[in-house]
């Protein structure tokens, strides 16, 4: 019998490390990465495909600093909405293609994804999350002049610093839900739009960035999904990663995660935050996995990657 699955794709999946930033070079990482998200449709499974945009939302701000003195800039969240829209436009073409060369008569739908938070959240006090282009530190001093906060990131330079709220609610899940026997679904991408409504339910946009990790846990809890599922460019989480005794897990417990967690097992900017999430779900009595993009069927059918479970 199929899954509901809800698929995490990564933005460096989009765009890879170091590589040019054409349209062309993303198109054709998009076009992989859906021919396996095709594969499982094909097995059986409904499928709903969220994705990050690290790199492309931020190409997009760099866009309009480089443009502002012509052309006003955009604020974040509209920023956030333009990368949903380019991704989900490459997205959705390639995996019709796909279907279509597999004689498979499925649709596929991308939605602009507006993502509730709350205006109050403590992030909006500390903002935490880097984007953007980097500047020297006097031209850092000028922006933060100007009131915008900045922080200096890993050596290479000072970036702009925004608040990243914890998603409250996906827009559109009912929506999705009844098209999913014969649609794939793309949504949510790079966190979703940040959204609030004010007293008088009436919604605005925030200039914040909601993390996809925790976004994706909300959709797929939102949607009840049987299965989470987030693709990595490695084929296992890892203990001890890097070291002699470095060890791959399988099947793995709450329990243990949680164990490993506290070892610090996993580095805070890369993995530790799909952890959180997976075992977030798993928690749920649902399945959590962790896996390369080119094992996503086998991983489903439990015979690659890493599964998180309440045991």
């Amino acid at each position: 019998m199929g899954k509901k699955v809800v698929i995490a794709l990564g933005g460096n999946a989009i765009l890879q490390p170091k590589q040019t930033p054409t349209f062309e070079n993303q198109y054709r990482n998009i076009e992989n990465a859906t021919r396996h998200m095709v594969e499982i449709k094909e097995a059986g499974h409904q499928i709903i495909v969220t994705h990050g945009n690290g790199p492309q939302v931020g190409n997009i701000i760099a866009q309009n600093e480089a443009a502002k003195a012509t052309v006003p800039p955009s604020p974040i969240d509209a920023c956030n909405a333009q990368s949903q829209g380019l991704i989900g436009y490459m997205m959705e073409q390639c995996l019709k293609n796909h279907l279509q060369k597999r004689h498979m008569t499925d649709n596929v739908v991308s939605l602009l994804t507006m993502v509730e938070v709350d205006p109050k959240d403590p992030a909006f006090e500390s903002p935490t999350k880097p984007i953007g282009v980097f500047f020297n530190e006097a031209e850092a001093k000028q922006m933060e002049a100007q009131g915008f906060p900045m922080v200096e990131d890993a050596g290479r330079g000072y970036r702009r610093v925004v608040p990243s709220p914890e998603p409250m609610r996906i827009h559109g899940v009912d929506e999705m839900k009844q098209m999913l026997d014969r649609t794939i679904v793309i949504s949510s991408g790079g966190g979703g739009i940040p959204v609030y409504k004010d007293e008088e339910q009436q919604l605005h946009g925030l200039e914040a960035v909601i993390d996809k990790d925790r976004s994706g846990l909300k959709l797929a809890e939102q949607i009840e999904a049987d299965v989470f599922m987030m693709l990595t460019d490695v084929p296992n989480v890892y203990i001890n990663y890097g070291r002699p005794d470095q060890a791959a897990l399988h099947e793995v417990s709450v329990e243990e995660i949680e164990q490993y967690i506290q070892e610090n097992q996993f580095p805070k900017g890369s993995m530790l935050p799909k952890i959180e999430a997976a075992l977030q779900f798993a928690k749920s009595g649902k399945e959590a996995i962790i896996c390369a993009l080119d094992e996503a069927v086998d991983a489903l059918a439990g015979k690659a990657g890493t599964r998180i479970v309440l045991k």
